[in-house]
């Protein structure tokens, strides 16, 4: 996968959570509960809630498109406490993503890639790519569609998949 597809696939995953969200919302409305008591939904009590798992796969998706493509990433503190508000988290880092061209992608695979939390070690974009950004960002992503599931929201695996470019004939 290159890193322009990959950057793509994460902004198609964003556009399958804004759906899983939608279905949430419906589902919310049909059992007569709020929605917003999903933002603080966890499978288990040491892990993220809803909202940390979105969080984690935007902040996953931009901090790679940013590093990969040489430009710094927006900042997107975590405060957002409602759907609404987490909708337009997955909005914001959408239009990040396509901000990152393909010429800004040139050389990212050699690229030295040095997040803070490496503490001043750093990583060939290649190998960040493989070893941090993609597993990382899948499994916020899968985590989040698992806690609506767990919830009772109706998904299904081609919810989770989206849409796919078949041909016919």
């Amino acid at each position: 996968m290159t890193h322009e597809e990959m950057i793509r696939e994460f902004s198609k995953t964003l556009d399958n959570m804004e759906r899983w969200m939608e279905k949430a919302e419906a589902h919310a409305k049909d059992k007569g509960f709020e929605v917003d008591v999903l933002v603080k939904a966890r499978l288990a009590p040491d892990q993220f809630a809803f909202d940390q798992q979105l969080q984690s796969a935007c902040d996953q998706a931009k901090y790679a498109a940013a590093y990969l493509g040489n430009k710094p990433p927006p900042s997107h503190p975590d405060t957002e406490t409602t759907f609404a508000q987490l909708h337009e988290r997955i909005r914001k880092c959408r239009a990040f993503l396509e901000t990152v061209q393909a010429g800004d992608l040139a050389g990212s695979g050699d690229r030295k890639v040095a997040p803070a939390w490496l503490g001043g070690a750093w990583l060939k974009g290649n190998d960040y790519v493989d070893d941090v950004a993609v597993p990382n960002f899948y499994f916020h992503a899968t985590m989040a569609y698992a806690i609506l599931r767990h919830n009772g929201v109706t998904l299904g695996k081609m919810d989770y998949i989206g849409s796919m470019p078949v041909q016919q004939g």
